[in-house]
């Protein structure tokens, strides 16, 4: 076997998360996520044939260690070596930090055995290692994604509208255990979430940025009520944002905004940093050639023109 490498991408949350049917009528917890632009997490395996083990690196990676046994027995490889992680995305804020451990791991011990793993398998061995993943290993496309189950419910379309957001941490960054914070939906609850997929595919369809941001601050609400979040949502009114995300097992969290009417950038992110709230970073959904860039309170260039926000009672 040779040294593998694998690659997996970060993201900023969710959009909508939530129970939705699946093909047969049968609810079952989904999410869509807001995939971020970055370098995400990278991994390099070093297969050992010596060792009856794997090593990760950092310590502590119990998930990417789980990801590596199962994908070696998958490939038919050797259970011994070592994974390097590196990645910059804080644990515990809901950006996918653990799920780009074990995306990465399992790609680069599939690499090392010469295999090219489809998203869908990655996805289901994923999901073993650490009970339930985020839907990083598909490409941009918006997807509705079972995340306990390993499988894609709906494809929404080709591209979420575009959307410039302006990230923060809020919860004084505090981290999250994901799996506590799992909840229990009854029908009514299925009834509203299968409206709010409803609605969102109405707005990957006809590029409905307000749409989204109704959307999207809706499933905020539903997961994230309290006093910082109103809050957030009034400075998104007040700035012309069209609405809110959340990462609802974390604590990050964004503002956004349509691009061809964001012209209040500045205005927001003071707002936020005069409530304590830190501006982390500022990216797009669209395709850019720069693939995002970092935020700081000096680089955003907003545009001109008139800003809406959306709301639903959903």
């Amino acid at each position: 076997m040779r040294i593998g490498r694998g690659h997996a991408r970060h993201h900023h949350g969710e959009l909508l998360q939530g129970a939705f049917r699946d093909a047969c009528g049968a609810p079952r917890h989904g999410l869509v996520t807001l995939l971020m632009p970055g370098a995400g997490t990278r991994a390099v395996f070093v297969p050992d044939p010596s060792a009856d083990a794997v090593t990760v690196v950092p310590a502590g990676r119990v998930k990417a260690e789980r990801a590596a046994r199962l994908t070696a027995d998958a490939v038919g490889a050797g259970p011994g070596g070592r994974v390097e992680l590196a990645g910059a995305v804080p644990v515990g804020l809901g950006m996918g930090s653990s799920t780009g451990d074990v995306v990465a791991t399992i790609r680069a011990v599939a690499d090392a055995a010469g295999v090219t793993p489809t998203a869908r398998v990655v996805a289901r061995l994923a999901v073993a290692a650490e009970a339930a993943c985020d839907p990083t290993m598909f490409d941009d496309r918006p997807l509705l994604f079972a995340h306990r189950d390993g499988h894609v419910l709906e494809e929404l379309g080709p591209a979420l509208p575009a959307v410039r957001v302006l990230g923060c941490v809020t919860g004084g960054g505090r981290p999250v255990d994901t799996l506590a914070a799992v909840r229990s939906y009854d029908d009514a609850d299925v009834a509203a979430f299968e409206h709010l997929r409803d609605l969102l595919r109405r707005a990957v369809a006809h590029r409905d940025a307000a749409l989204l941001g109704a959307v999207a601050t809706a499933s905020a609400r539903r997961h994230r009520p309290g006093p910082e979040l109103e809050l957030l949502i009034g400075i998104a009114r007040d700035s012309g944002a069209v609405g809110v995300q959340v990462a609802h097992s974390g604590n990050v969290a964004g503002l956004l905004f349509d691009p061809a009417r964001a012209q209040s950038l500045h205005r927001a992110a003071a707002a936020l940093d005069a409530h304590g709230l830190p501006v982390t970073s500022v990216f797009g959904t669209e395709h850019e050639p720069s693939g995002g860039r970092q935020w700081t309170t000096t680089s955003a260039r907003p545009s001109a023109g008139p800003t809406s926000y959306a709301s639903t009672s959903a």
